[in-house]
Protein backbone atom coordinates (compact mmCIF):
# COMPACT_ATOMS: atom_id res chain seq x y z
CA UNK A 1 0.00 0.00 0.00
CA UNK A 2 0.90 3.67 -0.42
CA UNK A 3 0.30 6.68 1.79
CA UNK A 4 0.14 10.41 1.09
CA UNK A 5 2.69 12.20 3.31
CA UNK A 6 0.65 15.40 3.03
CA UNK A 7 -2.87 14.29 4.07
CA UNK A 8 -2.14 10.70 5.27
CA UNK A 9 -4.60 9.26 2.73
CA UNK A 10 -3.99 5.50 2.15
CA UNK A 11 -4.25 4.10 -1.39
CA UNK A 12 -4.49 0.37 -2.08
CA UNK A 13 -3.73 0.80 -5.81
CA UNK A 14 0.04 0.42 -6.21
CA UNK A 15 -0.19 1.81 -9.74
CA UNK A 16 -0.99 5.28 -8.41
CA UNK A 17 1.95 7.64 -8.07
CA UNK A 18 0.21 10.80 -6.84
CA UNK A 19 -2.41 11.49 -4.20
CA UNK A 20 -5.93 11.97 -5.59
CA UNK A 21 -6.59 14.81 -3.15
CA UNK A 22 -3.55 17.09 -3.17
CA UNK A 23 -1.25 15.68 -5.87
CA UNK A 24 1.60 14.87 -3.50
CA UNK A 25 3.86 11.90 -4.32
CA UNK A 26 2.62 8.71 -2.62
CA UNK A 27 5.11 6.71 -0.53
CA UNK A 28 5.16 3.00 0.35
CA UNK A 29 4.39 2.29 3.99
CA UNK A 30 5.42 -1.12 5.35
CA UNK A 31 3.32 -0.62 8.50
CA UNK A 32 0.17 -0.89 6.41
CA UNK A 33 -0.72 -4.51 5.56
CA UNK A 34 -3.20 -5.64 2.96
CA UNK A 35 -4.86 -8.97 2.25
CA UNK A 36 -6.91 -9.79 -0.78
CA UNK A 37 -7.74 -6.21 -1.43
CA UNK A 38 -8.95 -5.43 2.13
CA UNK A 39 -7.45 -3.08 4.65
CA UNK A 40 -6.51 -3.98 8.21
CA UNK A 41 -8.29 -0.92 9.45
CA UNK A 42 -12.00 -0.74 8.64
CA UNK A 43 -14.17 -3.28 6.98
CA UNK A 44 -15.16 -1.57 3.77
CA UNK A 45 -13.98 -3.23 0.61
CA UNK A 46 -11.41 -1.53 -1.54
CA UNK A 47 -12.50 0.04 -4.80
CA UNK A 48 -11.47 -1.72 -7.96
CA UNK A 49 -8.98 -0.31 -10.50
CA UNK A 50 -11.80 0.76 -12.73
CA UNK A 51 -13.22 2.99 -10.04
CA UNK A 52 -9.88 4.53 -9.19
CA UNK A 53 -8.95 7.80 -10.93
CA UNK A 54 -7.26 11.10 -10.30
CA UNK A 55 -10.66 12.73 -9.73
CA UNK A 56 -13.24 10.68 -7.69
CA UNK A 57 -16.44 9.56 -9.44
CA UNK A 58 -19.48 11.58 -8.52
CA UNK A 59 -22.19 9.01 -9.15
CA UNK A 60 -25.05 8.70 -6.70
CA UNK A 61 -23.82 5.28 -5.59
CA UNK A 62 -20.38 6.42 -4.78
CA UNK A 63 -21.52 9.55 -3.03
CA UNK A 64 -23.90 7.62 -0.72
CA UNK A 65 -21.63 4.69 0.09
CA UNK A 66 -20.48 4.50 3.70
CA UNK A 67 -16.78 4.53 4.26
CA UNK A 68 -14.72 4.21 1.10
CA UNK A 69 -11.85 2.51 -0.51
CA UNK A 70 -9.35 4.44 1.61
CA UNK A 71 -8.69 5.14 5.25
CA UNK A 72 -7.62 8.60 6.37
CA UNK A 73 -5.20 8.78 9.29
CA UNK A 74 -5.00 11.70 11.62
CA UNK A 75 -3.42 14.66 9.92
CA UNK A 76 0.24 15.20 10.77
CA UNK A 77 2.30 18.39 10.56
CA UNK A 78 4.34 18.39 7.38
CA UNK A 79 7.87 19.56 7.16
CA UNK A 80 8.89 22.58 5.01
CA UNK A 81 10.65 20.23 2.65
CA UNK A 82 7.47 18.24 2.16
CA UNK A 83 5.46 21.38 1.38
CA UNK A 84 8.01 22.40 -1.25
CA UNK A 85 7.73 19.01 -2.81
CA UNK A 86 3.95 19.30 -2.91
CA UNK A 87 4.08 22.70 -4.64
CA UNK A 88 6.58 21.40 -7.13
CA UNK A 89 4.19 18.71 -8.21
CA UNK A 90 1.46 21.23 -8.76
CA UNK A 91 3.55 22.78 -11.55
CA UNK A 92 2.44 20.33 -14.28
CA UNK A 93 -1.18 21.39 -13.76
CA UNK A 94 -0.32 25.10 -13.78
CA UNK A 95 1.80 24.74 -16.88
CA UNK A 96 -1.02 22.89 -18.58
CA UNK A 97 -3.44 25.74 -17.88
CA UNK A 98 -0.89 28.32 -19.04
CA UNK A 99 -0.34 26.30 -22.19
CA UNK A 100 -4.04 26.33 -22.99
CA UNK A 101 -4.16 30.12 -22.48
CA UNK A 102 -1.16 30.69 -24.76
CA UNK A 103 -2.68 28.43 -27.40
CA UNK A 104 -5.98 30.31 -27.23
CA UNK A 105 -4.17 33.64 -27.60
CA UNK A 106 -2.20 32.31 -30.55
CA UNK A 107 -5.38 31.21 -32.27
CA UNK A 108 -6.91 34.63 -31.62
CA UNK A 109 -3.87 36.44 -33.02
CA UNK A 110 -3.91 34.22 -36.10
CA UNK A 111 -7.53 34.92 -36.94
CA UNK A 112 -7.37 38.61 -36.12
CA UNK A 113 -4.11 39.38 -37.89
CA UNK A 114 -2.79 36.54 -40.04
CA UNK A 115 -6.07 35.23 -41.40
CA UNK A 116 -7.33 38.75 -41.94
CA UNK A 117 -4.22 39.69 -43.85
CA UNK A 118 -4.43 36.62 -46.04
CA UNK A 119 -7.98 37.36 -47.13
CA UNK A 120 -8.33 41.15 -47.12
CA UNK A 121 -6.90 42.88 -50.20
CA UNK A 122 -6.31 46.56 -49.55
CA UNK A 123 -4.38 47.60 -52.68
CA UNK A 124 -4.76 46.73 -56.34
CA UNK A 125 -3.46 47.61 -59.81
CA UNK A 126 -5.37 47.13 -63.06
CA UNK A 127 -2.76 46.53 -65.74
CA UNK A 128 -3.55 47.74 -69.27
CA UNK A 129 -5.75 45.24 -71.08
CA UNK A 130 -3.96 43.62 -73.99
CA UNK A 131 -5.45 44.44 -77.39
CA UNK A 132 -5.06 41.14 -79.21
CA UNK A 133 -6.27 42.69 -82.46
CA UNK A 134 -3.17 44.92 -82.53
CA UNK A 135 -5.38 47.42 -84.36
CA UNK A 136 -4.94 51.12 -83.42
CA UNK A 137 -8.62 51.72 -84.21
CA UNK A 138 -9.64 49.45 -81.32
CA UNK A 139 -7.09 50.76 -78.81
CA UNK A 140 -9.75 52.98 -77.29
CA UNK A 141 -11.66 49.86 -76.22
CA UNK A 142 -8.78 48.14 -74.42
CA UNK A 143 -7.50 51.38 -72.88
CA UNK A 144 -11.01 52.55 -72.05
CA UNK A 145 -12.01 49.34 -70.29
CA UNK A 146 -8.86 49.51 -68.22
CA UNK A 147 -9.44 53.13 -67.22
CA UNK A 148 -13.15 52.60 -66.48
CA UNK A 149 -12.41 49.68 -64.17
CA UNK A 150 -9.79 51.77 -62.39
CA UNK A 151 -12.28 54.60 -61.91
CA UNK A 152 -14.92 52.22 -60.58
CA UNK A 153 -12.57 50.55 -58.12
CA UNK A 154 -11.45 53.92 -56.73
CA UNK A 155 -14.97 54.27 -55.33
CA UNK A 156 -14.47 51.27 -53.04
CA UNK A 157 -13.72 52.36 -49.47
CA UNK A 158 -10.36 51.45 -47.94
CA UNK A 159 -8.97 50.20 -51.26
CA UNK A 160 -5.88 51.86 -52.75
CA UNK A 161 -5.97 51.69 -56.55
CA UNK A 162 -2.91 52.49 -58.68
CA UNK A 163 -3.79 55.42 -60.97
CA UNK A 164 -3.89 55.23 -64.72
CA UNK A 165 -0.59 56.98 -65.33
CA UNK A 166 1.23 54.50 -63.09
CA UNK A 167 -0.11 51.33 -64.71
CA UNK A 168 0.02 52.52 -68.33
CA UNK A 169 3.81 52.45 -68.24
CA UNK A 170 3.34 48.70 -68.81
CA UNK A 171 1.20 49.12 -71.93
CA UNK A 172 2.57 47.09 -74.82
CA UNK A 173 5.15 45.35 -72.63
CA UNK A 174 5.40 41.68 -71.75
CA UNK A 175 5.42 42.32 -68.00
CA UNK A 176 5.27 39.80 -65.19
CA UNK A 177 2.28 40.67 -62.94
CA UNK A 178 4.33 39.77 -59.87
CA UNK A 179 7.04 42.24 -60.88
CA UNK A 180 4.44 44.91 -61.60
CA UNK A 181 2.93 44.41 -58.16
CA UNK A 182 6.34 44.89 -56.55
CA UNK A 183 6.99 48.02 -58.60
CA UNK A 184 3.62 49.51 -57.69
CA UNK A 185 3.50 48.24 -54.11
CA UNK A 186 0.11 46.53 -54.38
CA UNK A 187 -1.35 43.29 -53.03
CA UNK A 188 -3.43 42.27 -56.07
CA UNK A 189 -3.23 42.68 -59.84
CA UNK A 190 -5.95 42.57 -62.50
CA UNK A 191 -4.92 41.51 -66.01
CA UNK A 192 -7.09 41.25 -69.09
CA UNK A 193 -7.18 40.56 -72.81
CA UNK A 194 -9.57 41.89 -75.42
CA UNK A 195 -10.33 40.51 -78.86
CA UNK A 196 -12.81 42.06 -81.31
CA UNK A 197 -14.16 40.16 -84.29
CA UNK A 198 -16.69 42.19 -86.21
CA UNK A 199 -19.40 43.19 -83.73
CA UNK A 200 -18.36 40.51 -81.25
CA UNK A 201 -16.16 41.28 -78.27
CA UNK A 202 -14.35 38.71 -76.13
CA UNK A 203 -12.83 39.88 -72.84
CA UNK A 204 -10.80 37.64 -70.51
CA UNK A 205 -10.02 38.89 -67.00
CA UNK A 206 -8.01 37.52 -64.07
CA UNK A 207 -7.61 38.74 -60.49
CA UNK A 208 -4.31 37.59 -58.95
CA UNK A 209 -3.36 37.73 -55.27
CA UNK A 210 0.39 38.25 -55.59
CA UNK A 211 1.19 37.45 -51.96
CA UNK A 212 0.66 33.77 -52.60
CA UNK A 213 0.64 33.90 -56.42
CA UNK A 214 -2.94 32.61 -56.43
CA UNK A 215 -5.74 33.34 -58.86
CA UNK A 216 -8.64 34.73 -56.85
CA UNK A 217 -11.02 34.96 -59.78
CA UNK A 218 -11.12 34.70 -63.55
CA UNK A 219 -13.84 35.07 -66.15
CA UNK A 220 -14.41 35.32 -69.89
CA UNK A 221 -17.10 37.53 -71.42
CA UNK A 222 -18.47 37.10 -74.94
CA UNK A 223 -20.60 40.12 -75.85
CA UNK A 224 -21.32 42.63 -78.56
CA UNK A 225 -19.08 45.68 -78.87
CA UNK A 226 -22.08 47.81 -77.95
CA UNK A 227 -22.17 46.01 -74.58
CA UNK A 228 -18.68 47.18 -73.53
CA UNK A 229 -20.20 49.30 -70.74
CA UNK A 230 -22.07 46.31 -69.31
CA UNK A 231 -18.86 44.26 -69.39
CA UNK A 232 -16.95 46.97 -67.51
CA UNK A 233 -19.68 47.17 -64.85
CA UNK A 234 -19.80 43.38 -64.45
CA UNK A 235 -16.03 43.14 -64.08
CA UNK A 236 -15.97 45.94 -61.48
CA UNK A 237 -18.79 44.30 -59.54
CA UNK A 238 -17.14 40.87 -59.62
CA UNK A 239 -13.82 42.25 -58.44
CA UNK A 240 -15.57 44.17 -55.66
CA UNK A 241 -17.23 40.99 -54.44
CA UNK A 242 -13.99 39.03 -54.62
CA UNK A 243 -12.30 41.73 -52.56
CA UNK A 244 -15.07 41.25 -49.97
CA UNK A 245 -15.96 44.93 -50.20
CA UNK A 246 -19.59 45.99 -50.16
CA UNK A 247 -20.77 49.40 -51.24
CA UNK A 248 -23.40 51.28 -49.28
CA UNK A 249 -26.59 52.33 -50.98
CA UNK A 250 -25.31 55.89 -51.38
CA UNK A 251 -22.02 54.68 -52.86
CA UNK A 252 -23.94 52.53 -55.35
CA UNK A 253 -26.06 55.54 -56.32
CA UNK A 254 -22.92 57.62 -56.77
CA UNK A 255 -21.45 55.04 -59.11
CA UNK A 256 -24.70 55.04 -61.07
CA UNK A 257 -24.54 58.82 -61.46
CA UNK A 258 -20.99 58.58 -62.81
CA UNK A 259 -21.93 56.00 -65.39
CA UNK A 260 -24.32 56.00 -68.31
CA UNK A 261 -26.89 53.53 -69.52
CA UNK A 262 -26.05 54.37 -73.14
CA UNK A 263 -23.46 52.06 -74.75
CA UNK A 264 -22.94 54.64 -77.51
CA UNK A 265 -22.22 57.42 -75.01
CA UNK A 266 -19.82 55.17 -73.17
CA UNK A 267 -17.96 54.36 -76.39
CA UNK A 268 -17.54 58.05 -77.22
CA UNK A 269 -16.34 58.72 -73.67
CA UNK A 270 -13.69 56.00 -73.97
CA UNK A 271 -12.43 57.51 -77.21
CA UNK A 272 -12.35 60.95 -75.59
CA UNK A 273 -10.15 59.81 -72.72
CA UNK A 274 -7.95 57.93 -75.17
CA UNK A 275 -7.16 61.16 -77.04
CA UNK A 276 -7.08 63.30 -73.88
CA UNK A 277 -4.30 61.24 -72.37
CA UNK A 278 -2.01 61.97 -75.32
CA UNK A 279 -1.92 65.65 -74.21
CA UNK A 280 -1.14 67.45 -77.44
CA UNK A 281 -3.15 70.33 -78.87
CA UNK A 282 -4.51 68.25 -81.76
CA UNK A 283 -5.45 65.32 -79.55
CA UNK A 284 -7.14 67.55 -76.98
CA UNK A 285 -9.35 68.87 -79.76
CA UNK A 286 -10.14 65.32 -80.91
CA UNK A 287 -11.05 64.47 -77.33
CA UNK A 288 -13.48 67.40 -77.26
CA UNK A 289 -15.34 65.98 -80.23
CA UNK A 290 -15.70 62.58 -78.59
CA UNK A 291 -16.84 63.95 -75.22
CA UNK A 292 -19.40 66.16 -76.95
CA UNK A 293 -20.87 63.16 -78.78
CA UNK A 294 -21.01 61.26 -75.48
CA UNK A 295 -22.97 64.13 -73.92
CA UNK A 296 -25.26 64.29 -76.95
CA UNK A 297 -26.06 60.58 -76.63
CA UNK A 298 -26.69 60.88 -72.87
CA UNK A 299 -27.31 64.42 -71.60
CA UNK A 300 -27.16 63.13 -68.01
CA UNK A 301 -23.70 61.58 -68.32
CA UNK A 302 -21.70 63.58 -65.73
CA UNK A 303 -18.27 62.27 -66.74
CA UNK A 304 -18.80 63.38 -70.34
CA UNK A 305 -19.08 66.98 -69.13
CA UNK A 306 -16.03 66.57 -66.91
CA UNK A 307 -14.13 65.46 -70.01
CA UNK A 308 -15.24 68.55 -71.91
CA UNK A 309 -14.31 70.80 -68.98
CA UNK A 310 -10.85 69.20 -68.74
CA UNK A 311 -10.21 69.76 -72.46
CA UNK A 312 -11.09 73.44 -72.40
CA UNK A 313 -9.22 73.97 -69.12
CA UNK A 314 -5.86 72.79 -70.51
CA UNK A 315 -6.13 73.74 -74.16
CA UNK A 316 -4.38 77.05 -73.61
CA UNK A 317 -1.45 75.33 -71.91
CA UNK A 318 -0.73 73.26 -75.02
CA UNK A 319 -2.14 75.37 -77.83
CA UNK A 320 -1.70 78.91 -76.51
CA UNK A 321 -5.38 79.81 -77.06
CA UNK A 322 -6.70 82.90 -75.30
CA UNK A 323 -8.50 82.36 -72.03
CA UNK A 324 -11.63 84.21 -73.15
CA UNK A 325 -12.23 81.48 -75.75
CA UNK A 326 -11.75 78.47 -73.50
CA UNK A 327 -12.12 79.21 -69.78
CA UNK A 328 -15.84 80.14 -69.80
CA UNK A 329 -16.60 76.88 -71.61
CA UNK A 330 -14.53 74.90 -69.11
CA UNK A 331 -16.46 76.53 -66.28
CA UNK A 332 -19.84 75.83 -67.86
CA UNK A 333 -19.14 72.15 -68.43
CA UNK A 334 -17.71 71.63 -64.94
CA UNK A 335 -20.81 73.21 -63.42
CA UNK A 336 -23.05 71.02 -65.58
CA UNK A 337 -21.27 67.91 -64.30
CA UNK A 338 -21.77 69.07 -60.72
CA UNK A 339 -25.49 69.65 -61.34
CA UNK A 340 -25.71 65.97 -62.22
CA UNK A 341 -23.44 64.80 -59.39
CA UNK A 342 -22.33 67.30 -56.76
CA UNK A 343 -20.01 64.76 -55.14
CA UNK A 344 -17.80 64.29 -58.21
CA UNK A 345 -14.29 65.13 -57.01
CA UNK A 346 -12.97 65.33 -60.57
CA UNK A 347 -15.48 68.04 -61.45
CA UNK A 348 -14.69 70.07 -58.32
CA UNK A 349 -10.98 69.84 -59.17
CA UNK A 350 -11.54 71.12 -62.69
CA UNK A 351 -13.79 73.93 -61.44
CA UNK A 352 -11.07 74.94 -58.97
CA UNK A 353 -8.57 74.99 -61.84
CA UNK A 354 -10.98 77.21 -63.79
CA UNK A 355 -11.38 79.66 -60.89
CA UNK A 356 -7.59 79.82 -60.68
CA UNK A 357 -7.46 80.85 -64.35
CA UNK A 358 -10.21 83.42 -63.77
CA UNK A 359 -8.12 84.95 -60.93
CA UNK A 360 -10.89 84.13 -58.45
CA UNK A 361 -8.43 82.96 -55.85
CA UNK A 362 -10.71 82.38 -52.86
CA UNK A 363 -13.19 80.33 -54.87
CA UNK A 364 -10.34 78.32 -56.36
CA UNK A 365 -8.99 77.35 -52.97
CA UNK A 366 -12.44 76.45 -51.65
CA UNK A 367 -13.01 74.09 -54.58
CA UNK A 368 -9.55 72.52 -54.28
CA UNK A 369 -10.13 71.81 -50.60
CA UNK A 370 -13.58 70.37 -51.30
CA UNK A 371 -12.31 68.09 -54.05
CA UNK A 372 -9.57 66.76 -51.79
CA UNK A 373 -12.11 66.20 -49.01
CA UNK A 374 -14.33 64.23 -51.40
CA UNK A 375 -11.44 62.14 -52.69
CA UNK A 376 -8.13 62.58 -50.81
CA UNK A 377 -6.47 60.10 -53.19
CA UNK A 378 -7.14 61.97 -56.45
CA UNK A 379 -3.60 62.92 -57.59
CA UNK A 380 -4.61 65.69 -59.99
CA UNK A 381 -6.33 67.61 -57.18
CA UNK A 382 -3.07 67.79 -55.21
CA UNK A 383 -1.09 68.48 -58.40
CA UNK A 384 -3.17 71.47 -59.49
CA UNK A 385 -3.56 72.72 -55.92
CA UNK A 386 0.25 72.86 -55.60
CA UNK A 387 0.40 75.11 -58.68
CA UNK A 388 -2.21 77.41 -57.17
CA UNK A 389 -0.31 77.63 -53.87
CA UNK A 390 2.91 78.49 -55.69
CA UNK A 391 1.09 81.29 -57.50
CA UNK A 392 0.01 82.58 -54.09
CA UNK A 393 3.63 82.54 -52.90
CA UNK A 394 2.91 79.78 -50.33
CA UNK A 395 5.87 77.70 -51.41
CA UNK A 396 6.09 75.44 -48.34
CA UNK A 397 2.48 74.32 -48.76
CA UNK A 398 2.91 74.02 -52.51
CA UNK A 399 5.83 71.64 -52.05
CA UNK A 400 3.84 69.55 -49.58
CA UNK A 401 0.96 69.17 -52.04
CA UNK A 402 3.33 68.37 -54.90
CA UNK A 403 4.94 65.62 -52.81
CA UNK A 404 1.51 64.22 -51.92
CA UNK A 405 0.52 64.08 -55.59
CA UNK A 406 3.76 62.29 -56.39
CA UNK A 407 3.18 59.78 -53.56
CA UNK A 408 -0.25 58.97 -54.96
CA UNK A 409 0.98 58.68 -58.54
CA UNK A 410 4.73 58.00 -58.38
CA UNK A 411 5.18 57.22 -62.08
CA UNK A 412 3.26 60.14 -63.59
CA UNK A 413 5.71 62.19 -65.64
CA UNK A 414 3.71 65.42 -65.43
CA UNK A 415 3.27 65.11 -61.65
CA UNK A 416 6.93 64.21 -61.17
CA UNK A 417 7.87 67.23 -63.26
CA UNK A 418 5.60 69.43 -61.14
CA UNK A 419 7.52 68.30 -58.05
CA UNK A 420 10.78 69.35 -59.71
CA UNK A 421 9.26 72.76 -60.49
CA UNK A 422 8.17 73.16 -56.87
CA UNK A 423 11.63 72.30 -55.59
CA UNK A 424 13.00 75.02 -57.85
CA UNK A 425 10.42 77.55 -56.65
CA UNK A 426 11.31 76.58 -53.08
CA UNK A 427 14.98 77.34 -53.75
CA UNK A 428 16.17 73.73 -53.57
CA UNK A 429 18.05 73.49 -56.88
CA UNK A 430 19.80 70.18 -56.18
CA UNK A 431 16.54 68.40 -55.35
CA UNK A 432 14.98 69.85 -58.50
CA UNK A 433 17.83 68.50 -60.63
CA UNK A 434 17.60 65.07 -58.99
CA UNK A 435 13.82 64.93 -59.44
CA UNK A 436 13.97 65.92 -63.12
CA UNK A 437 16.56 63.21 -63.73
CA UNK A 438 14.34 60.63 -62.00
CA UNK A 439 11.46 61.50 -64.32
CA UNK A 440 13.75 61.26 -67.35
CA UNK A 441 14.99 57.87 -66.15
CA UNK A 442 11.38 56.70 -66.42
CA UNK A 443 10.69 58.47 -69.72
CA UNK A 444 13.56 60.12 -71.56
CA UNK A 445 11.12 61.40 -74.21
CA UNK A 446 9.12 63.60 -71.82
CA UNK A 447 9.96 67.12 -73.05
CA UNK A 448 8.93 69.15 -70.02
CA UNK A 449 11.35 67.39 -67.70
CA UNK A 450 14.20 68.30 -70.06
CA UNK A 451 12.83 71.85 -69.75
CA UNK A 452 12.74 71.76 -65.93
CA UNK A 453 16.22 70.29 -65.73
CA UNK A 454 17.50 73.07 -68.00
CA UNK A 455 15.98 75.80 -65.81
CA UNK A 456 17.68 74.29 -62.75
CA UNK A 457 21.00 74.27 -64.62
CA UNK A 458 20.50 77.96 -65.48
CA UNK A 459 20.06 78.73 -61.78
CA UNK A 460 23.57 77.43 -61.08
CA UNK A 461 25.20 78.88 -64.22
CA UNK A 462 25.49 75.65 -66.21
CA UNK A 463 24.32 77.32 -69.43
CA UNK A 464 25.73 74.93 -72.01
CA UNK A 465 24.06 71.96 -70.29
CA UNK A 466 20.81 73.92 -70.02
CA UNK A 467 20.79 74.69 -73.74
CA UNK A 468 21.51 71.05 -74.57
CA UNK A 469 18.50 69.92 -72.52
CA UNK A 470 16.20 72.53 -74.05
CA UNK A 471 17.27 71.66 -77.58
CA UNK A 472 16.37 68.03 -76.80
CA UNK A 473 12.97 69.17 -75.54
CA UNK A 474 12.43 71.32 -78.61
CA UNK A 475 13.26 68.40 -80.86
CA UNK A 476 10.73 66.24 -79.00
CA UNK A 477 7.91 68.81 -79.01
CA UNK A 478 8.51 71.98 -81.01
CA UNK A 479 4.80 72.90 -80.80
CA UNK A 480 4.68 72.96 -77.01
CA UNK A 481 4.27 76.69 -76.24
CA UNK A 482 6.43 76.57 -73.10
CA UNK A 483 9.63 75.11 -74.56
CA UNK A 484 10.38 77.79 -77.21
CA UNK A 485 10.01 80.40 -74.44
CA UNK A 486 12.62 78.78 -72.20
CA UNK A 487 14.95 77.97 -75.09
CA UNK A 488 14.87 81.59 -76.25
CA UNK A 489 15.49 82.80 -72.71
CA UNK A 490 18.44 80.41 -72.25
CA UNK A 491 20.02 81.53 -75.54
CA UNK A 492 19.66 85.16 -74.46
CA UNK A 493 20.95 84.85 -70.89
CA UNK A 494 23.95 82.78 -72.02
CA UNK A 495 25.00 85.40 -74.58
CA UNK A 496 23.75 83.64 -77.73
CA UNK A 497 21.89 86.75 -78.92
CA UNK A 498 21.46 85.73 -82.57
CA UNK A 499 19.85 82.42 -81.63
CA UNK A 500 17.67 84.19 -79.07
CA UNK A 501 16.37 86.65 -81.69
CA UNK A 502 15.47 83.80 -84.05
CA UNK A 503 13.46 82.14 -81.30
CA UNK A 504 11.90 85.48 -80.32
CA UNK A 505 10.60 85.96 -83.87
CA UNK A 506 9.09 82.47 -83.83
CA UNK A 507 7.28 83.14 -80.55
CA UNK A 508 5.95 86.52 -81.69
CA UNK A 509 4.56 84.89 -84.85
CA UNK A 510 2.89 82.22 -82.71
CA UNK A 511 1.41 84.94 -80.50
CA UNK A 512 -0.31 86.46 -83.53
CA UNK A 513 -1.77 83.02 -84.32
CA UNK A 514 -3.00 82.49 -80.72
CA UNK A 515 -0.34 79.82 -80.19
CA UNK A 516 1.73 81.67 -77.56
CA UNK A 517 1.26 84.02 -74.62
CA UNK A 518 2.60 87.51 -74.01
CA UNK A 519 4.68 86.17 -71.13
CA UNK A 520 6.44 83.81 -73.57
CA UNK A 521 7.68 86.80 -75.55
CA UNK A 522 8.45 88.70 -72.33
CA UNK A 523 10.71 85.89 -71.06
CA UNK A 524 13.08 86.23 -74.03
CA UNK A 525 13.22 90.01 -73.57
CA UNK A 526 14.14 89.46 -69.91
CA UNK A 527 17.06 87.28 -71.04
CA UNK A 528 18.14 90.00 -73.46
CA UNK A 529 18.06 92.55 -70.64
CA UNK A 530 15.20 94.59 -72.14
CA UNK A 531 12.92 95.06 -69.13
CA UNK A 532 10.70 97.70 -70.72
CA UNK A 533 9.74 95.35 -73.52
CA UNK A 534 9.25 92.53 -71.03
CA UNK A 535 6.77 94.54 -68.93
CA UNK A 536 4.97 95.71 -72.06
CA UNK A 537 4.32 92.09 -73.09
CA UNK A 538 3.26 91.10 -69.56
CA UNK A 539 0.79 93.98 -69.66
CA UNK A 540 -0.71 92.48 -72.83
CA UNK A 541 -1.41 89.29 -70.87
CA UNK A 542 -2.97 91.31 -68.05
CA UNK A 543 -5.28 93.15 -70.44
CA UNK A 544 -6.47 89.85 -71.95
CA UNK A 545 -6.82 88.19 -68.52
CA UNK A 546 -4.32 85.53 -69.47
CA UNK A 547 -5.05 82.42 -67.45
CA UNK A 548 -1.39 81.55 -66.74
CA UNK A 549 -0.08 85.02 -65.88
CA UNK A 550 0.11 84.38 -62.13
CA UNK A 551 2.80 81.77 -62.71
CA UNK A 552 5.37 84.49 -63.28
CA UNK A 553 5.39 84.43 -59.46
CA UNK A 554 7.62 81.35 -59.56
CA UNK A 555 8.80 80.86 -63.19
CA UNK A 556 12.58 81.16 -63.48
CA UNK A 557 12.77 83.61 -66.45
CA UNK A 558 11.02 86.33 -64.44
CA UNK A 559 13.20 86.25 -61.32
CA UNK A 560 15.11 89.42 -62.24
CA UNK A 561 11.84 91.37 -62.52
CA UNK A 562 10.58 90.64 -59.03
CA UNK A 563 12.46 93.48 -57.35
CA UNK A 564 10.92 95.98 -59.77
CA UNK A 565 7.90 97.87 -58.32
CA UNK A 566 6.02 97.22 -61.56
CA UNK A 567 6.10 93.49 -60.85
CA UNK A 568 4.44 93.90 -57.44
CA UNK A 569 1.93 96.29 -58.96
CA UNK A 570 1.02 93.74 -61.64
CA UNK A 571 0.33 91.06 -59.00
CA UNK A 572 -1.67 93.58 -56.93
CA UNK A 573 -3.89 94.42 -59.90
CA UNK A 574 -4.47 90.71 -60.44
CA UNK A 575 -5.54 90.39 -56.81
CA UNK A 576 -2.71 87.99 -55.96
CA UNK A 577 -1.89 88.16 -52.21
CA UNK A 578 1.50 89.83 -51.61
Amino acid sequence: MKRCPQCNRVESDDALAFCRVDGATLISDASISSDSGTESVGSASVSSEIETSILPHLTDASSSASGGATTVFESQRTSPGTRKLSKAHRRPTVLLVVGFVVLALAVLVYFVFVEKNTTAIDSIAVLPFVNQNRDPDTEYLSDGLTESIINSLTQLPLLRVSPRSSVFQYKGKDIDPLQASRDLGVRAVVTGRLLQRGDNLMVSVELLDVRNNKQVWGEQYNRKVADALAVQQEISREISERLRTKLTGEEQNQLARRDTSSPEAYGFYLRGRYYWNKRTADNVRKAMEQFQQAADKDPNYALAYVGLADCYAVLGEYAGTVASDTVPKAKGFAERALQLDGSLAEAHTTLAFVYDQLWQWEKAEEEFKLSIKLNPNYPTAHHWYSLFLAEMGRFDQALTEAKRAQELDPISAIIGNNLATNYLAHGDVNSSIDQSKRVLDLDATFPRSHDSLALAYIKVGRFSEAIAELEKAFGLSANDRLIPRDLGYSYAISGKRAEALVMLKRIEDNYEKNKAYGQDVAAVYVGLGEKEQAFAWLEKDFQTNNSRLARIRFNVPFESLRSDPRFADLLRRMGVPQ
